[in-house]
């Protein structure tokens, strides 16, 4: 039957066996279970009531000793105590008995400002003692024979590497490789044009400041451009600074057919690495194999470009 979640895991029961000599009360199992209720046990196949046993650690006591057999009781643990499981104490009570005039008591360490101390169970004010030094607590006024002094310590706990509930307390440092660190958005509400068969520069431009060296840039370009002329090509390019990221002049081109007249977008996409952590600009290039190439929103619609920065 499909289901969704994690896979299933089956596992049996932790069992033990005992032979009975017909005498025998007592018999040692191999953990101890959390309480009597906590073991189903049977004697020659039949199922034991409760009452008839008992369970004080690794100790199952019958009331009465069952028959001799070979492996003819049967204990199954429903729930046994969890182990390798390290706990912290929170809180460390001490107990001493004082001498007449004593004020000095060496409690376990303790963190200073977190030990409360009592004398005949009545806690004392911070009047009362010092315990400054993490070691000792010294009573202001020595202690009568058999007085009973009591310290109590709390262990002081932090939670470590939290995220904090404040905007941009995940620092990109601590981001994972392929995250989007920032972005940079720039939309170019002009026109121009341009008749070289060389990359010309536009005003779509930005500027990006990468936070690590090896940070990827995306770019993402669309540059609206109007080709006239049969056969005419309009091409586009990408530079970094004065770097032309094409491998060849051009990283998109568009061509007009035997009508002589095409309106349409540019659009270039590319990923740098720049590996540098100072601004860096990136500014859309047009050319025109022949005639004269329109473009930005003197055809139809700004140009855009969005810039990212991946760890």
């Amino acid at each position: 039957m499909p289901y969704i979640g994690n896979p299933i895991y089956q596992s049996a029961f932790v069992t033990d066996s005992f032979s009975g000599t017909g005498s025998q009360t007592a018999f040692t199992m191999s953990v101890a279970p959390a309480g009597t209720t906590n073991v189903l046990i049977a004697v020659s196949g039949v199922l034991q009531d409760p009452a008839t046993y008992s369970v004080v650690g690794t100790t199952l006591n019958f009331t009465t000793a069952p028959p001799s057999g070979t492996a003819n009781i049967s204990v199954r643990y429903l729930g046994i105590p969890v182990t390798g499981v390290t706990t912290t104490a929170y809180r460390t009570k001490t107990e001493f008995t004082a001498t007449a005039g004593q004020t000095t008591f060496t409690p376990p360490s303790y963190t200073v400002g977190y030990i409360d101390v009592f004398r005949n169970g009545v806690l004392l004010g911070s009047a009362d003692y010092t315990a400054s030094n993490g070691t000792t607590v010294v009573l202001t006024t020595g202690a009568t024979s058999g007085d009973l002094i009591t310290t109590e310590s709390f262990y002081v706990s932090s939670v470590l590497n939290a995220i904090p509930n404040t905007p941009y307390s995940v620092i990109a440092a601590n981001m994972p490789v392929g995250s989007v660190i920032q972005t940079v958005f720039y939309s170019w509400n002009v026109g121009g044009s341009t008749a070289s068969s060389s990359p010309v520069a536009t005003g779509l431009t930005a500027s990006i400041t990468p936070q690590f060296s090896t940070s990827k840039i995306l770019i993402y370009t669309v540059m609206p451009v109007e080709t006239s002329g049969s056969g005419n090509t309009t091409s586009g390019t990408i530079y970094r600074n004065s770097t032309n990221l094409a491998p060849s002049t051009w990283l998109v081109n568009t061509r007009t057919g035997s009508g002589g007249y095409l309106d349409t977008n540019l659009v270039a996409n590319w990923q740098d690495s720049p590996s540098t952590t100072s601004s860096t600009a990136y500014t859309f290039y047009v050319g025109s194999s022949s005639g004269t190439a329109y473009y930005g929103s003197n055809i139809s619609a700004p140009a855009t470009i969005i810039l990212q920065e991946i760890r």
